[in-house]
């Protein structure tokens, strides 16, 4: 018998799922990136902070099947904004190139007005990175974790902290009551939890090294400090042991999670033992309990500084992975409480 599907078989006329494929594809992607190509073109020369590893993500992500779609390009934020969280006299002396050799020194990257363009766009693509979060649920920056800045100095590779940076603004645009920080880097978050210390409306969790920098160490809301040689079974014993209770406790309207790769057992910077395995499983408590709850996540990348630039890229990749699942298993969002 000869019917319409029999002739649509003969010549090859697509099929039903085929044509709804095409009318209503499904991004690869259920979130944005947000990248500038202006990340891997700081000159730093041969040095341990990878910035190489920007272009490799983005050029992964689109073999993946990322979409121009997918990616936002940042621009760099307002002195207004930065000045939120850094001093005015700190901000000139940047802008002027007239920090002294000893802050130049534990800058530890070689200053020059590339550096400062670095930083100010990092911190635009960080408070981009929580407007979209805010708005789709999950959104991920191939940059930022600057958490060494304080407001009047910055270390150990950042200049300006982008993740204090945006909380405020948030704030402020009262788009957000509440947010916490999920510090997961191998390093203490010294600069943020400084920055943020003692404001009610921001709690800062920090799970790190102890036996390594920063030697001071301010404290965080909740600082969960491990030791050289501590693996994937403490490390993941105490992250289960916080989360979701955090979440439940502090209800935060949005998270920022930094999601380091230096927790890595090959780290050059660091003793911590976590095998890819135990980033992953990492990375899947903090972003699907966030999103199991409705809360929005925006994911910076931190540090990472594994000698084959390679092993860092597939951490991030990972992180990408499990936001990606997270996003797809937890689409809502908690409405945020009004501002008071």
């Amino acid at each position: 018998m000869f019917t319409p599907e029999r002739f649509f078989d003969m010549v090859g006329f697509p099929s039903r799922p085929m044509i709804l494929s095409w009318l209503f594809p499904r991004r690869k992607f259920p979130f944005r990136f947000v990248y500038s190509k202006d990340y891997w073109m700081l000159p730093v020369g041969k040095h341990v902070f990878p910035v190489r590893k920007y272009r490799l993500l983005h050029e992964r992500l689109l073999a993946m099947g990322a979409g121009r779609d997918n990616f936002r390009q940042p621009s760099p934020a307002s002195d207004e904004d930065v000045l939120r969280v850094h001093t005015a006299r700190y901000v000139k002396k940047l802008k002027t190139g007239t920090l002294s050799g000893l802050e130049q020194q534990v800058l530890e990257l070689p200053f020059s007005p590339a550096l400062v363009h670095f930083a100010w766009l990092s911190v635009g693509g960080t408070i981009l990175t929580a407007e979209l979060a805010l708005s789709e649920g999950v959104a991920v920056h191939l940059g930022g974790g600057f958490h060494h800045a304080f407001p009047d100095h910055g270390e150990g590779f950042c200049v300006l902290n982008d993740v204090a940076v945006a909380l405020e603004k948030m704030r402020h645009q009262g788009k957000i009551r509440k947010a916490m920080v999920v510090d997961c880097d191998l390093h203490q978050g010294n600069g943020t939890a400084s920055i943020l210390a003692g404001k009610p409306y921001a709690f800062t969790f920090s799970i790190h090294q102890m036996d390594i920098y920063p030697a001071a160490k301010p404290p965080s809301s909740l600082d969960i400090g491990l030791w050289t040689g501590d693996g994937d079974e403490s490390y993941l014993a105490q992250l289960r042991s916080h989360f979701p209770k955090l979440y439940e406790q502090f209800q935060p309207d949005l998270v920022f999670y930094l999601a380091g790769a230096d927790p890595y057992q090959e780290d050059q910077l660091g003793g911590l033992r976590l095998t890819k395995e135990g980033l992953r499983e990492r990375d899947r408590i903090v972003l699907e309990e966030a999103r199991r709850l409705g809360i929005p996540v925006a994911v910076v990348l931190a540090g990472g500084y594994a000698p084959d630039p390679e092993d860092v890229v597939s951490i991030h990749l990972n992180t990408i992975r499990a936001a990606q699942k997270a996003r797809r298993l937890s689409p809502g969002i908690r409405p945020a409480a009004p501002s008071v």
